[in-house]
């Protein structure tokens, strides 16, 4: 069991304690995320001058810390953590990299997710939305006037981007998008859910004004959707913590890839075999296989819940106490369909009193009525057990052994996204994924990972495309290119395909993240259990938190 016995606090805790407060009471919306409470009613301010402020916050950490010394070992990687977060955080603010980012998942324009994690059960819980509704559009109007200024400095994202964010928020604000859908669900008096519709009212206005900066910039914004070697050796900074070779790590994504897709036809030709579809070794052929079989498919979103729930609850139950130490308060986890409709799986983390769950999160697009269980068994280990919720779940608890700024806000991609592909294959290894259907799902999600380490390095750095890959033949990387590579390697719909391109386009070095993440938990675990019983190492491991890549090692060694 994770150890959440008290430590002694050191002077160097106060002053990440104190910076967690700051973080809140500047943040809103983090704070919430978070699950740091009394923050739930208020909006970020998301003006330039805020911006400032907050980056100046974090210079003004940086400078206080060096000014006391490390009380012991948890210190020292504090300290480590806390110098190479927060440098690349001001280093970001500095290109303005920060308030000018656009992109369909991760930046300023999805803050309408927040309002996913509040509560909603009561009319109490709903005069707290009402009033934060009312602010998004000021939450908004600040965030337009810091992408004005970024773009009078040359900070801005590419076209594609604008314009597809744009379009984002006008869904956001349609008749039948978010906030609509969410204020109909209100509960209260005539009177409150009178509030509630107009607050939504105001906020779906705001992210229509929104709309009309984003696409007032377009003639301002570069043209090319590649950021370049420069953003992108920061960018893979900010996710890994670490720094690597950038072409050696696309060499070694291509091999990665080709390795994987021998294994995955290897599975293929079994399925195949059993399916008397004269497929052969055709990946293609036994993906149809496994689509067609009726008992593999989900009707409706209720019974994709239920079965995510199932399966979440099942290996929470058999995992702990025999392979890995799960903590009482981390054996529940609540399996959610998302309101938006983009499409995507995700996880939030428990709030910091742990009375709000861990929750794993479908965004079903619109339209779509059936699931895969084949292709989607290995993702519920991923976001669950033993992958995001294990990890962050572990991390929230260790404020008292560690501080809060390592259990609450210290998050390093490649730390964590890194943790939950291992988790995948861990599984696989530990005999979960030995139905031939699941194991396909799995390789097919490692593919699509050590894909997007070839496709996110190779499309920002302007390298030649590989040969010898299906749909790589040593060419120019462009958007078509780009597609016909994806959909040679993928495996997934045109509608999650689109916005997955889109994704990498927009948000670079975050997708390679998971994968060489992966081969640096496999590394420390051969270096340091062998062929021993991991199950102390991923204690120990877990309940450092998240660290950059550069600090894990030495904080495990």
């Amino acid at each position: 069991m994770a150890d959440t016995s008290p430590r002694s606090s050191s002077p160097l805790d106060a002053l990440a304690d104190a910076y967690v407060e700051e973080v809140a009471r500047r943040d809103p919306f983090a704070a919430t995320t978070l699950g740091i409470s009394g923050h739930d009613a208020e909006v970020t301010d998301f003006s330039p001058a805020a911006f400032a402020e907050r980056t100046d916050a974090a210079r003004e950490l940086l400078a206080r810390i060096a000014e006391v010394p490390d009380a012991d070992a948890t210190d020292a990687v504090t300290r480590a953590a806390l110098q190479e977060r927060l440098g690349l955080e001001i280093e970001l603010a500095e290109r303005r990299l920060d308030a000018s980012a656009v992109n369909n998942l991760a930046s300023t324009l999805q803050l309408r997710d927040v309002f996913d994690l509040m509560p909603t059960d009561t009319a109490e819980d709903w005069e707290v939305i009402s009033e934060r509704l009312a602010g998004v559009p000021r939450s908004l109007a600040g965030w337009a006037e810091s992408l004005r200024e970024a773009a009078e400095h040359g900070a801005c994202s590419a076209r594609r981007q604008l314009r597809l964010g744009a379009e984002q928020a006008r869904g956001y604000a349609a008749e039948d998008g978010f906030f609509a859908t969410f204020a109909a669900s209100a509960v209260g008096d005539d009177a409150q859910r009178a509030r509630a519709a107009e607050a939504a009212r105001s906020a779906a206005q705001g992210y229509r004004d929104i709309a009309d900066v984003l696409e007032s910039l377009v003639d301002r914004a570069p043209e090319a959707d590649a950021v370049g070697r420069e953003t992108y050796a920061l960018c893979s900074r900010v996710f890994l913590g670490t720094e690597v070779d950038l072409e050696e790590t696309y060499a070694w994504g291509i091999e990665e890839l080709g390795r994987i897709v021998a294994e995955q036809e290897e599975v293929a030709a079994r399925i195949n075999a059993r399916g008397g579809n004269d497929g052969g070794r055709s990946v293609q052929a036994a993906r149809a296989a496994l689509d067609a079989d009726p008992a593999r498919i989900l009707h409706g979103t209720e019974a994709l819940r239920a079965w995510m729930q199932e399966l979440s609850d099942t290996a929470l139950t058999e995992l702990a106490g025999t392979h890995f130490d799960i903590p009482e308060p981390l054996r529940r986890l609540e399996c959610r369909i998302a309101a938006t409709g983009s499409g995507g799986i995700y996880y939030t983390g428990p709030s910091e009193d742990l009375t709000r769950a861990g929750r794993m999160w479908w965004d079903v697009p619109a339209g779509t009525t059936e699931f895969r269980t084949w292709s989607e068994t290995t993702t519920v280990y991923h976001e669950g057990v033993p992958g995001h919720h294990l990890q962050v779940g572990t991390q929230t608890m260790q404020a008292s052994a560690l501080n809060r700024w390592r259990a609450l806000l210290c998050w390093v991609s490649g730390h964590g996204e890194g943790w939950a592909l291992y988790a995948e294959r861990l599984m696989a290894q530990l005999g979960y994924l030995d139905d031939d259907g699941d194991r396909m799902g799995m390789l097919d999600a490692q593919r699509m990972r050590a894909g997007r380490v070839v496709l996110d390095i190779g499309f920002h750095l302007g390298l030649p495309m590989p040969t010898g890959l299906e749909a790589a033949d040593g060419g120019a990387w462009t958007y078509e290119s780009a597609w016909d590579f994806m959909s040679a390697h993928w495996g997934i719909d045109e509608a999650q395909q689109r916005f997955e391109l889109h994704r990498y386009l927009g948000w670079p070095g975050q997708a390679p993240s998971y994968k060489i993440g992966q081969r640096e938990w496999e590394t420390l675990r051969e270096d340091i259990v062998g062929d021993g019983d991991p199950r102390d190492f991923h204690r120990r491991a877990l309940e450092l938190g998240s660290l950059p890549l550069s600090v894990l090692r030495t904080a495990l060694t």
